[in-house]
């Protein structure tokens, strides 16, 4: 261990590394490094008189795409929605038995029972409470929502780097970390060390803050804690408390660095997801809007024209050409540029200069819900190791089996260590890690599902890895339509991986449309 302080940059970089530019996004936001915006709504588009009609194109049945489509049919566009893959939804994938996973080199076919229990959110898992327009469409296209369990306590914490690789609760690690850092603080901390402003009033309700934090004795030292949970649970019996772990082996591991992470912005509680999937959110509006959406129709041209857009696509064997007055397009940026196009050069520029991220899961159905005789009802076990999540699903509690989501990778390079492995050797090394956790882990595996987001057809990546320059020199060009033609998705928000955001940029396309519509009537 050193004591090299630890910089603003550093400790941004290692939220990137379990979080994502997302969470360093929201850390830059709470350090002050970035300013924050006002809540975006659903804007009031105005409807439209039959004689006054406008055509829409929508490029990709994303979230983003879907809810344009959604808002300009009620407002009487004309409104067609073009999507390259066999399914509406992008990255909003929910895998049950019989699904096609469809990866470039190894498609897979998902082998999990037909039970509606038995499913695995392949991308997005968790709404959190404050993204309020997705859970609007919830509550207005009827889709019951369940508690997400993100933390819990009982789950473990495993690092090959203390206690021999042993795995520990996670509320043990918590507590026992944050009780000698406490105490650490009580002992050392002075009152001239904060300036004159500082009395000795304020000093004796920072160690009372220090006590209660750390839950710590009258003398100031971290002997137990109710926190780190008891030894025994025999309620005949008085309380045996467990005896704290041992400090320097704490601070060997990195998860000083994720002690925090359900106490962040968008990760703590509470935290919701749709019952039976996040795809039901597709499905809804699929309902409403599905007759709009053609699958199966990978998009070979986009010409801006003075009259708005025209497109070239496939379908079923041969090509077709669609006009429209407007154009949004939720195809990620970087396969976006490598369709025949005349944007301006900028424009076609910017495509090119965002790179996108690789995450990969594996999904595991299990014989048996052995976790909860561990005491473990949903919520997430963590280890350094290249798995680094275990997830536990909340629901189906009792029921003989579950799905288990095996691993969650946020390196590019564990994705791709991944990613170069057939999905046998996949699942194998996912569950050698998962015996440190669970031994016997693998004799619980029935079926397995894995997928590679950077080797998806129609993908081919995740989330914009938008950087503080690139913000700056490209997201107000991409952000602005070419002509006619609208960038949208999360890759054009200040929220990318999270469905908010690809629901805010719709907003923000759509009421441009709307103004331009409006300006052009009067």
């Amino acid at each position: 261990m050193t004591n090299t302080p630890l910089s603003r940059r550093k400790f941004l970089h290692l939220v990137g590394a379990f979080g994502g530019s997302t969470a360093v996004y929201r850390a830059a936001l709470g350090m002050g490094l970035l300013p924050t915006s006002a809540q975006t709504h659903r804007p009031q588009i105005a409807p439209l008189r039959t004689r006054d009609r406008k055509s829409v194109l929508i490029l990709g049945a994303g979230i983003s795409g879907l809810a344009a489509a959604y808002e300009l049919d009620r407002k009487g566009y004309d409104v067609q929605v073009i999507e390259a893959s066999h399914r509406a939804g992008g990255r909003n994938l929910t895998l049950r038995g019989g699904d096609l996973i469809d990866e470039a080199e190894y498609p897979q076919t998902c082998e999990f029972d037909r039970d509606p229990d038995l499913y695995f959110n392949a991308g997005p898992a968790r709404i959190p409470g404050h993204h309020a327009s997705f859970l609007e469409y919830c509550k207005e296209l009827n889709i019951p929502l369940a508690p997400f369990i993100n933390e819990n306590r009982n789950a473990w914490v495993q690092d090959d780097a203390m206690f021999g690789g042993r795995p520990l609760r996670n509320r043990e690690y918590i507590a026992d970390s944050r009780g000698f850092v406490a105490e650490l603080l009580a002992k050392t901390v002075r009152p001239e060390s904060f300036g004159t402003a500082f009395n000795n009033n304020d000093y004796q309700q920072l160690l009372e803050y220090l006590r209660q934090f750390g839950e710590l004795d009258s003398r100031f030292k971290y002997v137990s804690s109710t926190r780190a949970g008891y030894a025994t649970h025999d309620y005949t019996s008085p309380p045996a408390f467990k005896q704290p772990l041992n400090a320097s082996e704490l601070l060997r591991s990195g998860f000083i660095y994720l002690m925090s992470f359900s106490e962040l912005d968008d990760q703590s509680a509470m935290m919701m997801e749709p019952v039976g999937g996040m795809d039901r959110i597709v499905t809804a509006f699929m309902a409403k809007i599905g007759r709009l959406v053609k699958l199966s129709s990978p998009v070979q041209s986009i010409r801006l024209g003075a009259s708005g857009v025209d497109v070239r696509y496939r379908h079923g064997g041969g090509t077709a050409d669609a006009h429209a007055d407007f154009c949004l397009t939720c195809i990620p940026m970087h396969l976006l540029a490598r369709i025949e196009h005349n944007f301006p050069k900028e424009y076609a520029d910017a495509l090119t200069a965002v790179p996108h991220g690789k995450l990969f899961k594996i999904g595991l159905q299990m014989k048996q819900r052995f976790w909860e005789s561990e005491g473990i009802y949903g919520g997430i076990s963590w280890t350094m190791q290249d798995i680094m999540q275990l997830w536990y699903p909340a629901h189906g509690i009792h029921r003989q089996k579950g799905v288990m989501l095996g691993a969650y990778t946020f390196s590019d390079e564990v994705a791709e260590k991944f990613a170069r492995l057939p999905p046998a050797q996949r699942i194998a090394l996912a569950i050698q890690q998962g015996e440190k956790i669970h031994p016997g882990y693998g004799r619980h595996v029935e079926s397995s599902i894995s997928i590679a987001w950077h080797r998806m057809n129609h993908m081919f990546g995740c989330p914009a890895q938008w950087s503080e320059p690139l913000q700056s020199q490209c997201f107000k060009t991409l952000q602005a339509p070419a002509g006619n033609h609208y960038l949208i998705g999360d890759q054009m928000s200040y929220h990318p991986g999270w469905q908010e955001g690809a629901l805010h940029s719709t907003f923000h396309a759509i009421a441009d449309i709307d103004k331009r519509v409006r300006a052009s009537a009067a």
